[in-house]
């Protein structure tokens, strides 16, 4: 069982591939992490033995920020920008995109189920 920074790796998957399962490890992060320990990104997580596993993990913990870490600074972040009310802050706290995208149309992910809101009536004539 590969477990690093607490994720259990899917065994089956390549090494590059299982590695993007850690929060903060993309493809690129990943590649770079084999090609420092020296190891094939076509082997398996399977046919990693524990000196390559322990390669990785000495890797991983003395040059990145991952999992939990991670998350705590982008969230520190988020809290930054609320607390001083800027621009970005308010949309997040509006639950509203932040990065410029339209919001008449689209924009589901943030804003969530649409509400509907009953059409106006028409007045009748006299």
């Amino acid at each position: 069982m590969a477990r690093i920074s607490g994720i259990d790796l899917p065994k089956s998957k390549r090494g590059e591939i299982g590695l993007t399962y850690i929060y903060g490890i993309g493809r690129s992060t990943a590649q770079y992490i084999l090609d420092k320990a020296g190891i094939d990104f076509s082997k398996k997580v399977s046919e990693w033995n524990d000196e390559e596993l322990s390669l990785i993990r000495n890797i991983i913990t003395n040059e990145f920020k991952v999992e939990g870490q991670l998350r705590s600074e982008v969230q520190m972040s988020i809290k930054r920008l609320l607390d001083i009310a800027c621009y970005r802050g308010l949309r997040h706290r509006k639950g509203l995109p932040v990065r410029g995208q339209r919001t008449r149309t689209n924009s589901r992910t943030r804003k969530g189920k649409r509400k509907t809101v009953a059409g106006k009536k028409k007045a009748p004539k006299k």
